[in-house]
């Protein structure tokens, strides 16, 4: 089997450990879940069910009123997590799997939480502007929320496409379906589920799907709008790693060793299957964009010997 077949049928595996779409569809979950289950308590307490929406979800979504937001902006995060009609939660989650895979596989597990946050707060930042400064719904913007991964979704599904323009799905059918009309149906169906009674909403929609092509567009200049967000994840983490040691000879590397980019020769590295294999692994991982010009010119020859 050639290099890029092998790099085409070498998936990330849903569960894996560097699979950022399951973390972020159990936060989803377990999110939800929890709402229902206080939810559950207020219906069997016979209270009224307000009391729930004041009382505990109305500290989960996104209040669209500046005073109410200054309150709590933990909710800027939280909302784009919090469903509370159970119906959104599995429309969000499945079109969530058929696209963030697709993320995954072309451009690495650890761009997909950034593109999602980055398509939450963008959705967020345009639903309020819109609940307050639209003079139709301005009057009504301390009463409006925003809650659900609508505009996250969208974000990643307008990525996907942008991506991979050319990726069909159900090949074996009359050469498969483009991936751009399943992101029209997709867009067709939010835009229908979206209620008419918070139409700020459609306005979040809209700056996710900006957010997903802005971001494939930085990707492609070489620069990554995540990757602080990374740094920032694995500097957390590694607080509480105690395998994590501090390297004594990085800055003795740094100052006598560091070339700065530019190698002393020009290196041939040999090719072996085993090193092939750590390059498609970190292809699977960080995606092909990761790679050093060495790891591009290994796979380049390796797939010149399979021709």
């Amino acid at each position: 089997m050639g290099v890029l077949e092998q790099t085409k049928t070498r998936k990330v595996f849903f569960g894996a450990d560097n699979d950022a779409l399951v973390r972020i569809i159990i936060i989803n979950i377990l999110v939800t879940a929890i709402l229902f289950l206080i939810r559950s308590v207020y219906q069997l307490s016979d209270i009224d069910l307000t009391r729930f929406q004041n009382d505990i979800a109305a500290w989960f979504v996104l209040p669209a009123g500046a005073g109410k937001l200054l309150t709590r902006p933990w909710t800027l995060l939280t909302f784009m997590f919090s469903h509370i009609d159970i119906w959104s939660l599995i429309a969000n989650m499945l079109w969530l799997w058929a696209f963030g895979f697709i993320i995954q596989s072309l451009l690495g597990s650890r761009r997909l939480a950034p593109l999602y946050i980055y398509g939450g707060l963008a959705g967020a930042i345009v639903y309020i502007l819109c609940s307050n400064f639209l003079p139709s719904l301005a009057p009504h913007a301390s009463a409006m929320t925003l809650s659900g991964a609508n505009a996250c979704v969208m974000a990643i599904a307008v990525a996907a496409t942008v991506a991979a323009p050319g990726y069909r799905f159900f090949p074996m059918l009359n050469g498969g379906i483009p991936l751009w009309v399943l992101t029209v149906i997709y867009a067709a169906i939010s835009f229908a589920g979206t209620s008419f009674n918070n139409p700020a909403a459609y306005g979040g929609e809209l700056a996710g799907a900006a957010t997903g092509f802005l971001f494939v567009k930085r990707l492609n200049k070489g620069y990554d709008p995540g990757s602080w967000m990374n740094r920032l994840y694995d500097w957390f983490f590694d607080l509480f790693n105690p395998d994590k040691a501090p390297d004594p000879d990085s800055a003795r590397r740094r100052i006598f060793y560091d070339t700065h980019g530019k190698p002393p020769y020009k290196k041939k590295p040999n090719l072996n299957q085993e090193r092939i294999d750590e390059i498609l692994d970190k292809i699977n991982r960080t995606g092909y964009h990761s790679l050093s010009h060495d790891e591009k010119d290994i796979l380049h020859r390796a797939g010149e010997e399979d021709l």
